[in-house]
Parts: structure tokens; sequence; C-alpha cells
């Protein structure tokens, strides 16, 4: 993946498209443009949500969010306004707006936020686990996994695998014992002690409330709700289309935080009827 240099630091990006279809040229095809969630790389969106959008014609544009190394990793600090003004920042580098812009949890505040500044760098939004505040149980969340950070302590590798899955899987997922075994495996594979750049999103703020401003949002928006999510419950997503004047709601059945991956047959078919509604 090459690495832009915007808003003053380096993005770690990449822009695929089918050759097929001629859509790997520059404006040849509308552009997608993903932005994740928390303490993940943009490559997570290739396991499903890249393959089937290309399939669909379009090109898709991921990255690595500053804090996720090999992009800028800003331990010192993280603000949604670094991140609003960075993603910003590689849309007008790519030259391609108005893009269909899709966010993930922290990715979709980001997202909303862009919709918001800059309605004309946007045709369309998806905002998967999207909220415009968060509840006190995800604010005591995310300050306890700061404290847990600041303590330095490390979590025996299968409790944390299994409070990965706990916070971020459908029970329906959990309720199959090789699917359970996979995603376990997964977690305990991956985890570990989080990096300077991750622990930096972790600490962003957690007391916020949207609710007013996003109502002047105007671009199509589509939030998107998971119905078993415990890091970001469906109500919140809901509340963010009540919002938006227009906006629509949906929500994916057994599908947690990582609904996108859970049911990402179901999730593609919805990103590919709202762009093309």
């Amino acid at each position: 993946m090459p690495l832009a240099t915007v808003n003053g630091i380096s993005l770690n990006y990449q822009v695929k498209g089918d050759r097929s279809k001629g859509t790997d040229v520059k404006g040849s095809a509308p552009l997608v443009v993903m932005v994740m969630g928390t303490g993940s790389g943009g490559r997570v969106w290739e396991l499903h949500q890249v393959p089937a959008l290309v399939s669909a014609g379009y090109r898709v544009c991921t990255f690595d969010n500053r804090g996720i190394a090999p992009s800028f990793e800003s331990p010192a600090g993280i603000t949604i306004e670094d991140l609003v003004r960075d993603t910003i920042a590689l849309i007008e580098f790519l030259g391609e707006g108005p893009v269909l812009l899709v966010g993930q949890s922290m990715g979709s505040r980001v997202a909303q936020e862009v919709a918001l500044a800059r309605p004309d760098l946007v045709r369309k939004a998806v905002f998967m686990a999207g909220h415009a505040r968060l509840d006190q149980f995800q604010q005591t969340l995310g300050l306890g996994e700061q404290e847990l950070d600041d303590t330095g302590t490390k979590l025996p590798a299968k409790f944390e695998a299994a409070m990965t899955a706990l916070m971020n899987l459908s029970p329906a997922s959990m309720a199959d014992p090789h699917t359970a075994r996979d995603w376990l495996d997964l977690f305990e594979f991956t985890g570990g002690p989080a990096t300077p750049g991750v622990r930096a999103q972790r600490r962003m703020d957690h007391d916020f409330d949207r609710r007013v401003a996003y109502r002047a949002i105007r671009v199509p928006c589509l939030a998107l709700g998971f119905a078993d999510d415990r890091m970001i419950p469906p109500y919140l997503s809901r509340e963010v289309a009540d919002i938006i004047p227009g906006a629509r709601y949906q929500e994916v059945p057994d599908a947690g935080h990582f609904g996108y991956l859970e049911q990402p047959e179901v999730v593609n078919k919805i990103l590919v009827e709202f762009f093309v509604a």
C-alpha cells in the first residue's frame, strides 16, 4: 500500500478496482472510501467488503487511520478532529470527490463529521454502528480500557479472546461450536498488548453529544445497526438516522459489533443497494 502525505502526516492507503470492467482507472467508476474503527487497519475491509464492491463495479479506497502503523501512529494523542481532517485530506489527495463514504464504529463517527463539514466531498454515506453520543456503559467501558492500558496489565490470551468475542460477536456466532472455535482462535492469535497508536485512539474523548449538530447533515445517509451489538447498541445507530433529515435506518440480525464480518453477504447487499438507489 502506498503512503500519502496528507494533513501533515503519512497515511497508508490503497485503491482497488476491477480490471475486467476497466474500473482500476481513476474516475472510471464511483469511488468508495472506507473508514475503519478503533484499533483495526483498513485491510480488514479486504476480507469481504472490498471484493464485493469491486465485483459490483466500484473502486474502493481503504486506509489505515492515524494510530495504525504504517500510518502515523500519533502516540502523543489523537482527536476526532484529527481523523476527520485526515479523511478529508485523503479524499482531496485522491482528487475524486464526491465519494461514497462508509464508516464503522469510530470510523462512522469520522464519516458523520465529514458529511457534516464537507458535503461537497460526499455523494452518499453509510454509518455502520454509527452514533452521535455514547451512553453510560460505553463511556465507562472506554475509561476502563484506558485505565487497563495505563497499568500495562497483560490479560491471559484465552481470557482476552473470550472478552473480545463477548463484546464484538452475536450470540448466534457463539452458538455454533465450529464458528465459535474459529473466532476464539483468531482473537487469541491476534490479541496482545495494544500499540502506542491504538492506545492513543482509545484515549479519544468519550463524553460527546452531536445530536443537534447532525441535524444539519444534508447528504443521503444510511445508518446501519447490528441487532446484537454490545459496543454500540442499535438504538444509538437508529438515533443517528432519526436525527439526520431523510436518513434511513436498517438493522442486521444475528450480528454483533463485527457484523460486517459475521454477516458480510447481508451487509454487502445493503451497501450496493443503497449506492445504486
